[in-house]
């Protein structure tokens, strides 16, 4: 089912259109919830008005739903389908109105929300909800067995030879549904005539043609799994063997693998020099980063150093000149004043002091945690490229064995016979109580 959506505004216009049989053969208001009104107009009016309360002016979120051409899809099948994007988007309790239109021989529907928290007098954030309709969309396709479009498709089932690294990466971390895979596999059959066709259908979707020692004709795909075409494609061996031709004459499974593993090999080796470069730029603009963070740093320690002498000594010269000399200063040593005045100059230093010192640390401190969160970035990063490049050889390792083939095992010049006689008379481990 084909998912579309936008944020709106301008109420009223939607529910004329919604309910106008100019462009429709048959219209239904299915359901209203959330709403004072039972009508779409009256709804639509109140959500308009909520609305003005707010700074929002995209204030709905419409969406259609679109079977597939010549599917019969029941109502409670669109039910199911709405309530499945109300608990991924979070709309749950949002008012909202539910239409159908029925045109040229199929039915749709139109799904309306009032993004507006009623409680809040907020609008509800829609953050990337093409990316989670899509997910929808996909199971939805799955879990009817309908016949999946491209643009839905896993993209991981394609020409592993025209992934970008990050593609591989995802492709390695994400498995694949077998009711996808089946559901892929048959529309190769279904879109191709021939061989030739059936192989070119069978390569853009990262599979390649072999034929198997018990499964007659398999798929490979880019990993070296196998997968029987009669069982994944649904489709009668007579059928196969009359438009592939003889299973013997395709190449084998493992000559097959080999073939694979030899042109993944090369793309691997292209990714990992790719990751090396990006690694590396990466870890060159860290470093201008920490070294450029250094100079600023040393700027502010030298800043302040200089701003708290400047005040030292201004302090300085005011505790001095708070001090008598002359006569005055004499006559205040014997009234002891001046003992007085000098123990709240000595005061005034030591807390002058403490201040400064205290200005000192808490710069420091600060310098500190913002060093400590770039090298925890560095230290993350570095993990993340290590890792990914890790990854890419064990890729390679892994295809370098599959291009060799499996090992054969050492014949130890005995027969089946003598080697059974061999075990029977091999002493049995005995277990002891600890």
């Amino acid at each position: 089912m084909i998912l579309k959506a936008k944020e709106r505004g301008d109420a009223p216009q939607l529910a004329r259109y919604l309910m106008s049989m100019r462009d429709n053969e048959h219209v239904e208001l299915h359901d209203v919830r959330g709403f004072v009104s039972d009508d779409l107009t009256g709804a639509f009016s109140e959500a308009d008005a909520i609305a003005k309360g707010t700074r929002c002016k995209n204030y709905l979120f419409s969406m259609s739903l679109n079977p597939p051409a010549g599917e019969k899809v029941r109502m409670e099948d669109f039910e199911v389908a709405i309530d499945r994007i109300e608990e991924k988007l979070g709309l749950e309790n949002q008012p909202r109105a539910v239409v159908f239109h029925e045109k040229d021989g199929r039915r749709h529907a139109h799904v309306v929300w009032s993004r507006i928290d009623s409680e809040r007098m907020r609008a509800l954030n829609m953050a990337h909800f093409k990316m989670k309709l899509r997910d929808v969309s996909r199971k939805l396709f799955l879990d009817h067995g309908w016949d999946m479009p491209r643009g839905l498709q896993d993209k991981s089932l394609r020409d592993p030879l025209n992934f970008s690294q990050e593609e591989w990466q995802q492709a390695r971390r994400v498995g694949i549904d077998p009711r996808e895979l089946k559901s892929v596999l048959r529309q190769c059959w279904e879109r191709s005539d021939n061989r030739p066709s059936f192989e070119r259908a069978l390569k853009e979707r990262g599979f390649w043609l072999a034929g198997g020692d018990r499964r007659g004709f398999v798929a490979i795909d880019y990993r070296g799994e196998v997968y029987s075409l009669s069982r994944y494609a649904g489709v009668k061996v007579k059928e196969l063997e009359a438009r592939i031709g003889d299973p013997a004459r395709l190449r084998s499974v493992d000559q097959t693998k080999a073939e694979v593993a030899a042109g993944m090999t090369g793309k691997l080796e292209a990714f990992i020099a790719d990751a090396q470069r990006e690694a590396n730029e990466r870890s060159e603009e860290l470093a201008q980063r920490k070294t450029e963070l250094a100079a600023r740093h040393r700027a502010e320690h030298e800043k302040l150093n200089a701003n708290l002498e400047r005040r030292w000594q201004a302090e300085v010269q005011r505790r001095a000149q708070r001090l008598p000399k002359g006569f005055s200063g004499i006559w205040h040593r014997l009234t002891g004043q001046y003992a007085k005045l000098r123990k709240q100059n000595e005061r005034e230093a030591l807390d002058a002091y403490r201040r400064d010192r205290a200005a000192k640390d808490d710069l420091i401190f600060r310098q500190l945690e913002e060093r400590g969160a770039l090298q925890s970035y560095i230290r993350a990063e570095r993990s993340v490229s290590q890792q990914r490049l890790a990854l890419l050889r064990e890729d390679v390792a892994n295809y370098d064995s599959l291009e060799r083939g499996p090992r054969r095992k050492q014949d130890d010049g005995m027969g089946p016979e003598a080697r059974r006689n061999r075990r029977e008379r091999r002493p049995r481990q005995r277990d002891f109580d600890m």
